[in-house]
């Protein structure tokens, strides 16, 4: 374990993590240097975070160069690895390392790591609901914490670490790239090629993955998914006890959905109910997946059967992943505004048995839409309210003649949206908000999105905002 005292320290890249752990090395006594592609006034906000620091600062496009003036250097996620200046410097002996590698090095107690292509957020809070849920009856006796990916840097607790704590984190293949030490409990979802931009290749995404439980132990377990190829051939990776989850087949031992019905658990030669499927709030068949592989993990780390039942019951999901808004007239608004890619929104619609007014378009991401369309043109859908710059190249894959799907495409901002969908819907539909684009034309973000449109459906009479 590295004494920072003195120490010269390069942080590459000033993101949120590296803000968190500037500060966790100024209070061991390292000598910082923040190192950023950009240039002051492209850093105003992230600069006033850590202002009160004593920091040497190495800014602009050279921010890579003489990296052997440090002893080690902290590399962001949003960094690969495999860049050349990297390499280069790590062949001539300079150690990189890492927010998240720093934390599973000093970590003291039992770590849930989860990772995947899709469902890491999801499946992420779902377990920690549980583990809260269980601490609450006294079946787990430590403090439960959450971060990693899903935007809290685990290295801000790191010091209030107890032995008896569970820590459940996020890990994005960014974070794992690298990684030389996996979770205790390791939950593996099912994983799609992504992030081409920034691996070199299919395998080295792959290979990233797999780095969650590499360099597990005999005493530790592995949840995986047991539905998808890749996933599956990565369970031998592992040394420690694994447990497979399923929405298509029953499972030696793990968790699975029986008939489309019901949520079964087998545990230690035993099986146990958890759930009917229609008493799950979280919408989407694909959920169902989510909802097993946190259930193994919960049960794995130590929550009874009777938290596990009432969370998996009341779970609503995550901000802007298929959002329960409200109920206004007997219709139901969902947000689903992190849905940037086709895949996400077919995946939405198949989440309803109800008529579906859709909203779905925004910036250009360069997606095939043609299989969406098809979806549209043969589901719930009765009604397309297409925006931005892909709604076009949507409108174009829809064969709304044949299928009796209403075009809507000349909304100019979000509360025409919003008017357009509640004059199209009547009581017992849906209106829909996947877009399966970004967002970058009319907002700044995903969040800003899924924030208007929440915002323009809450401000109509007659809200109720439970779920019903």
């Amino acid at each position: 374990m590295i004494n920072f005292k003195g120490v010269k320290v390069g942080i590459l890249g000033l993101g949120q993590e590296n803000i968190a752990l500037a500060h966790f090395l100024a209070l061991e006594g390292a000598k910082i240097t923040v190192c950023d592609s950009k240039k002051k006034d492209e850093l105003v906000e992230s600069l006033e975070q850590i202002k009160d620091l004593e920091l040497d600062y190495r800014l602009g496009l050279d921010y890579l160069d003489n990296l052997k003036d440090f002893e080690i250097v902290f590399r962001t996620p949003g960094l690969p690895i495999l860049n050349p200046k990297l390499q280069k410097a790590k062949e001539e002996g300079l150690e990189i390392s890492s927010e998240i590698k720093l934390f599973f090095d000093r970590c003291p107690c039992k770590t849930i790591g989860i990772t995947g292509t899709k469902g890491k957020g999801t499946t992420t809070t779902l377990i920690y609901e549980i583990l809260n849920e269980a601490k609450k009856h006294e079946k787990i006796l430590g403090k439960i914490y959450i971060g990693g990916n899903i935007g809290n840097p685990p290295i801000n607790f790191l010091k209030k670490l107890k032995p008896e704590d569970i820590v459940v984190l996020e890990l994005s293949s960014f974070q794992l790239q690298d990684l030389n030490k996996s979770p205790n409990i390791a939950v593996i979802l099912d994983i799609k090629i992504d992030h081409l931009d920034y691996h070199k290749d299919e395998n080295e995404y792959r290979k990233a993955k797999a780095n969650i439980l590499n360099f597990q132990k005999k005493e530790d377990f592995a949840v995986v998914n047991a539905d998808y190829l890749t996933s599956f051939e990565l369970a031998i990776l592992s040394q420690g006890e694994i447990y497979w989850f399923s929405r298509r087949k029953s499972v030696d031992q793990g968790v699975w959905v029986k008939s489309d019905k019901e949520i079964y658990l087998r545990f230690r030669s035993k099986e146990y109910p958890i759930i009917k499927t229609p008493d799950i709030t979280l919408r989407g068949e694909h959920n169902w997946e989510n909802i097993c592989a946190a259930i193994a993990a919960a049960v794995l780390a130590g929550a009874d059967l009777d938290s596990v039942k009432k969370v998996i019951q009341w779970f609503p999901g995550l901000e802007h992943r298929l959002e329960f808004v409200a109920q206004i007239g007997g219709i139901k608004y969902y947000n689903d505004s992190f849905s940037t890619t086709p895949d996400t929104a077919i995946a939405a619609i198949k989440s309803f048995s109800e008529p579906i007014i859709l909203i779905a378009g925004g910036s250009e991401k360069g997606a095939d839409y043609k299989e969406l369309g098809e979806v549209i043109s043969s589901s719930k859908v009765k009604t397309a309210i297409l925006i931005g710059k892909t709604g076009p190249r949507i409108k174009a894959k829809v064969k709304s003649k044949k299928a009796k799907v209403k075009i809507i495409d000349d909304c100019k901002n979000i509360d025409q949206v919003v008017e357009a969908a509640k004059g199209e819907a009547k009581s017992g539909d849906v209106v829909l908000l996947s877009p399966a684009s970004a967002s970058f034309d009319w907002f700044q973000n995903y969040k800003e999105r899924g924030t208007q449109f929440k915002r323009a459906v809450r401000s109509k009479e007659g809200i109720i905002t439970e779920y019903t």
